[in-house]
């Protein structure tokens, strides 16, 4: 029987994290929780790290999982006059591994955590191990394009805000329906966790659209260089119905590393470790786990 249940891993996000750190704009939620090496966890955006919450039971008897908020999202604390960008959320993972006080870590991003992992701790020498889920490449394919360019329209965070909270609407593939392969799942906790705060939370939402707007595709463009400086045991773990970031490029992808690991998860989107978390887990375990 695992350690940690299921509803005991969702309720650590229901409750306030165990620090926070100052990341010199704002101060990152931090959640800890597990035994064994340590690994931090990067969320994606627009989520938190609750975003993580069905992976934990599967890894707390394997690894010592620290979870991060981003200033702009979950327990985190920020305000208007916080600087939110890409470029910020980088300096963030760098300031939080330096106050873990470690000598040596593993990190686990995802979505548009996984890129700004990648560039956060490329030539950090305390890098030990790294896991992908489902993450920028080396170009945007046309679906992420014609998301960003929707950023761009007026309004688009209100609409953005509105939608969160509409279950149909939101269901569309062209709102966030594709993310997933089973669309329920964009109900119940995922609502309660990640949508929910963009329609209640005017601070949220507008911090969650000035760090989208701040996101440039040169970023991608950079993992070509970035890439062959990582080298550590890297696990990329993609559902291999995600629309977003298409697998066909997550397979050219991988001899862009010194020493990764592709592992395909059937039957799942964009968030795959919410659709799969054991077979996710199982795969981060194979580096992570030291």
């Amino acid at each position: 029987m695992p350690t940690l249940t299921d509803t005991q891993a969702s309720d650590l996000f229901r409750t306030e994290p165990d620090r926070w750190i100052d990341v010199g704009a704002g101060e990152a939620a931090l959640r800890t929780v597990g035994s064994g090496p340590d690994v931090l966890f990067v969320h994606g955006w627009p989520v938190s790290g609750a975003t993580f919450r069905r992976l934990l039971p599967h890894l707390v008897d394997h690894a010592t999982c620290h979870v991060l908020d981003f200033p702009s999202a979950g327990s985190s604390r920020f305000d208007a006059s916080t600087p939110m960008s890409i470029d910020q959320h980088k300096e963030t993972v760098r300031r939080v591994i330096d106050g873990l006080g470690v000598d040596e870590i593993a990190v686990v991003g995802h979505d548009s955590g996984g890129l700004i992992t990648r560039h956060a701790v490329v030539g950090d020498e305390r890098l030990r191990a790294l896991g992908l889920i489902n993450t920028e490449q080396l170009q945007a394919s046309w679906r992420f394009r014609l998301f960003l360019a929707n950023r761009q329209l007026p309004g688009f965070g209100a609409v953005l805000g509105w939608l969160a909270m509409k279950p149909a609407l939101r269901r569309n593939k062209f709102v966030v329906g594709d993310a997933f392969v089973d669309r329920s799942l964009l109900d119940g906790e995922f609502e309660e966790f990640f949508l929910r705060p963009l329609n209640e939370s005017p601070a949220k939402l507008a911090a969650a659209i000035k760090l989208l707007k701040s996101l440039e595709l040169s970023d991608f463009a950079a993992h070509a260089e970035i890439h062959p400086k990582l080298d550590v045991p890297t696990a990329l773990v993609w559902g291999v119905e995600d629309p977003f970031f298409p697998i066909g490029w997550a397979r050219d992808m991988v001899d862009t590393f010194p020493n990764a690991t592709l592992h395909e998860i059937e039957g799942a989107g964009l968030f795959s470790h919410e659709e799969k978390p054991a077979e996710v887990a199982e795969a981060l375990l194979t580096v992570i786990a030291g």
